[in-house]
């Protein structure tokens, strides 16, 4: 991998360097190797997102409590950096966290030929909005990685009395992680499934199938009012 670079729990995904948090040498023999190790390591969980009779189950088992610790967060107990020493899902294949993601979520993808982690451009259809995004390779994106429950609320739901391994495995972890447009990702923040919904109807099945399967995943508490608005968004889904 390659220098260190900081992350936040919104990070614009754009401007990434030659070898784009890599560990492959130039040689004919070490990129095939490096392009097979990338092929061979999933991007998503088994089973994730759940369905939404999964997701359902999942929610009515999950333990339902007041957030606990909220003063005590602070963003760089997740890590300060961007990993891929992780056994989480996209975890130790040799490319950026955010690489991954940009390769999972984009189409029209164009992937460098020396080094396959790198995407040279590709168009991301917002799940929170349904806009067409273009990304190209070091230009400015309108395109950010969104922790789907943000890490100030798995904080408050229990990623307190995580190991640092851990929160840094959940920090880095592809079905956390969704590429979304960057002014409605801000508009989101940090807030919980009671506070916000995706403005595009039609994903907010989907939004919380995810929300509720890295709760589960997890050992993640909700709130009340919480867990309310994801059952009111799992009823869209289509029976």
């Amino acid at each position: 991998m390659g220098p260190p670079r900081p992350f936040a729990v919104v990070l614009v995904l754009a401007l990434a360097g030659p070898a784009a948090g890599c560990h492959h040498d130039g040689t004919p023999t070490a990129r095939a190797s490096a392009a097979a190790l990338v092929a061979q390591v999933p991007l998503a969980g088994p089973g994730f997102p759940p369905d939404a009779a999964t997701a359902k189950a999942r929610l009515a088992a999950l333990k339902v409590e007041r957030g606990r610790n909220w003063q005590t967060y602070e963003r760089e107990k997740f890590g300060r950096y961007w990993s891929d020493a992780t056994d989480a899902v996209g975890g130790r294949n040799g490319c950026d966290t955010r690489d991954d993601v940009l390769r999972r979520d984009l189409t029209e993808l164009r992937e460098g030929d020396r080094n396959r982690c790198v995407v040279l451009s590709g168009v991301l259809l917002d799940p929170y909005t349904g806009k067409r995004l273009p990304y190209t390779y070091r230009r400015a994106s309108q395109i950010q990685t969104d922790h789907v429950v943000a890490l100030g609320a798995a904080w408050r739901a229990g990623a307190y009395a995580w190991t640092p391994q851990r929160r840094l495995e959940y920090a880095n972890d592809l079905d956390v992680l969704l590429a979304v447009d960057k002014r409605t990702n801000q508009d989101k923040g940090s807030r919980t499934a009671d506070k916000w919904r995706p403005p595009r109807r039609a994903f907010r099945c989907e939004y919380a199938r995810r929300y509720t399967g890295i709760k589960a995943k997890y050992g993640l508490s909700v709130t009340e009012p919480e867990k309310r608005a994801l059952q009111e968004m799992l009823a869209l889904c289509p029976q």
